[in-house]
């Protein structure tokens, strides 16, 4: 089972272009799957003791997995890993399993994006900028705040710019989830706070370099701004949800609240999929029914 679980992340990667943090989890998930059976069926698992598994086995395995604490979110996750495994065999080896059919993922609770206000978010870059050692890293952290909350940009894809998008414009080219490229409008304000960083910065800003550069000059790595957020929002005493990514949560919900058009919002964050920029409708209305319920008289 280990090489055909090879054969087959190395075709998630290669064809789906699936991101490293998927491959190494759904990796995870089937190496725990493979120690499962090896113990459930009393020995090595081939090609053929998978197709003849049963519902029974694959819901032995999700039950063991819950016992262990994982949540609904992972466990979902555990079964998309299955089922594109036991997909793959199908289609590349003829080899079947259905019992996967009827394996049903986990209820998850629908969470909706909680939202920065933009006070706060104001608040936010201007204590992380207060706390940096150096005036330049000052800049820098400004520079990577505003991208995500002024383009919506992830912290993946804002770390991942380089020189190259230098002079910036109007207009930055953006690479998303399974490399795919967007463009997206670059506000006043936006363009110069990264101008403004780059002529701070002590290091050369080439093409093919990160453009954001940690203290010793490599790559800003996002843990570095996961800390000054963290750091941040417990001087303004912001909740636990006021992440770097709840920005570009901010970005979306603010946009909408403004009336912006649902499908140009989805061109703007990157998603595949209509359903997932769709969550932000629900985001707007329960903000408005919160403000009604503070501010009506008979709320």
């Amino acid at each position: 089972m280990a090489s055909l679980t090879a054969r087959y992340l190395a075709v998630c990667g290669d064809q789906r272009r699936l991101s490293p943090h998927t491959l190494r989890a759904y990796g995870l998930t089937l190496d725990r799957f493979d120690d499962f059976l090896s113990g459930h069926l009393g020995g090595g698992v081939v090609g053929a003791q998978l197709a003849s598994l049963q519902v029974a086995d694959l819901r032995g395995f999700l039950s063991s997995r819950r016992s262990e604490g994982l949540a609904a979110t992972s466990l979902a996750r555990d079964v998309s890993a299955l089922r594109g495994l036991l997909g793959w065999l199908r289609r590349s080896e003829g080899l079947a399993c259905d019992a996967i059919a009827a394996l049903k993922a986990p209820r998850q609770p629908r969470r909706l994006p909680r939202a920065v206000a933009a006070p706060d978010v104001r608040d936010l870059v201007a204590v992380v900028a207060d706390a940096a050692a150096q005036p330049w890293l000052a800049a820098r952290d400004t520079a990577v705040l505003l991208l995500l909350y002024g383009a919506g940009l992830r912290i993946g894809e804002a770390l991942a710019l380089t020189g190259a998008v230098l002079p910036l414009g109007d207009r930055l080219m953006v690479t998303g989830k399974r490399n795919k490229t967007r463009v997206v409008p670059v506000l006043p304000q936006v363009r110069d706070a990264v101008l403004a960083y780059a002529a701070a910065c002590p290091f050369a800003l080439v093409p093919g370099e990160a453009l954001f550069r940690g203290l010793r000059g490599g790559a800003l790595d996002a843990g570095t701004v996961r800390r000054a957020v963290q750091a941040a929002r417990g001087v303004l005493g912001l909740p636990a949800s006021a992440s770097p990514h709840a920005l570009r949560h901010s970005f979306a919900t603010h946009l909408l609240a403004r009336g912006a058009d649902l499908r140009q919002l989805q061109e703007l964050l990157g998603h595949a999929s209509l359903s997932s920029t769709q969550i932000y409708t629900s985001v707007d209305s329960a903000q408005l029914l919160d403000a009604w319920a503070a501010a009506h008289p008979r709320a």
